[in-house]
């Protein structure tokens, strides 16, 4: 296995999951363990949309977009195992529990997304996510999703 070979790169992502700018969270996976974890980067910049009213002359990175990057890096953890099993098919947030914010987000920041798989029973996961700067915890949560067919979902 190479070294590289743990890792996914944004046009991976954006092959594996339907998000695209403005709302793909996920910059690179820098490690994975097939079925069970990742880490994903998340690199926080000035001229994402949000920080334009979240907050004029303070910019913070809007906590719900923590959380779901750490859904987007779930996802991929998900997709990524399923294989071809998950062509087709979407990730959709169940639940979300137990968040907390520890500390901001700002432009600058490199954000590294650590989720580890719970459970998975069927076509539901359950995850822990923790997004930290600098080895610092920014946020942590625990959430489900449901991997479910496209066109079921529409």
């Amino acid at each position: 296995m190479s070294e590289d070979a743990n890792k996914i790169d944004i046009v991976k992502i954006m092959n594996m999951i339907p998000h695209r700018y403005p709302i793909l969270l996920v910059d690179r996976v820098l490690e994975y363990v097939p079925g069970e974890s990742a880490v994903g980067l998340k690199n926080v910049t000035m001229n994402e949309p949000h920080f334009m009213g979240h907050f004029p002359g303070y910019p913070v990175m809007p906590g719900v977009l923590i959380v779901e990057a750490m859904a987007q890096t779930a996802a991929l953890v998900v997709v990524e195992f399923l294989g071809k099993e998950a062509e087709g098919k979407v990730v959709y947030f169940m639940t979300i529990d137990d968040a907390r914010f520890r500390r901001p987000v700002v432009p600058g920041d490199s954000m590294h997304v650590h989720v580890e798989k719970i459970r998975s029973r069927g076509a539901v996961w359950k995850f822990k996510g923790v997004a930290k700067v600098d080895g610092v915890v920014c946020a942590e949560a625990t959430f489900s999703a449901m991997i479910t067919d496209k066109d079921s979902a529409e």
